[in-house]
């Protein structure tokens, strides 16, 4: 089975790309973050992200869901974020890297769970904000520079999915894979 990644900045339309992938029949495994906020936020916590254990909370979820994806019958499948976009949320937050991600880092490495080569979608210049997403334009480019040198530290290869249209680029990342 091959695993892709499928990542970026937040807001930069990772998420319709996915959808469009599904729609065209690709296995999709969903992101953990959004999840984890929104339940946080469901539980009255308005601002999860400033407690430490976020990082571990997505990192549980992120596991859990790979590790019952791993079990599908796919010969392809696409997984919106994985732990290194949680190390670079780690690093983007100021927050040490706990036990919990250096051992989930150095599995989904040694095992090479994802292919090497990674989709990384551009930010399309400007935030939509969200519940979950309350970012500015600016620190999101901040965290996207953050989160594709994290990449490259961990050895992955970017593939640049520039800013376009929807099926300009998910077609792009059909033609890397197929």
């Amino acid at each position: 089975m091959k695993r892709f990644i499928i990542t970026g900045a937040p807001g930069a339309g990772k998420t319709a790309i996915l959808r469009q992938l599904e729609l065209d029949g690709f296995s999709v495994v969903e992101e953990a973050a959004t999840d984890v906020i929104a339940a946080a936020q469901a539980r009255g916590t308005p601002e999860p992200w400033t407690n430490p254990s976020f990082i571990d909370e997505i990192v549980h979820l992120q596991r859990d869901r790979q590790m019952r994806a791993a079990c599908q019958p796919d010969d392809i499948q696409f997984h919106d974020r994985c732990v290194v976009c949680t190390a670079a949320l780690a690093v983007y937050l100021g927050y040490s890297s706990s036990a919990l991600l250096v051992a989930e880092l150095e599995r989904v490495k040694n095992e090479a769970i994802y292919q090497n080569q990674v989709f990384f979608i551009r930010n399309l210049g400007f935030i939509q904000p969200t519940e979950a997403r309350r970012i500015s334009f600016e620190e999101t480019v901040r965290f996207e520079k953050i989160h594709e040198q994290t990449y490259r530290d961990f050895g992955f290869e970017l593939v640049s999915i520039e800013a376009g249209g929807l099926m300009e680029r998910v077609s792009a990342i059909k033609a890397a894979i197929l």
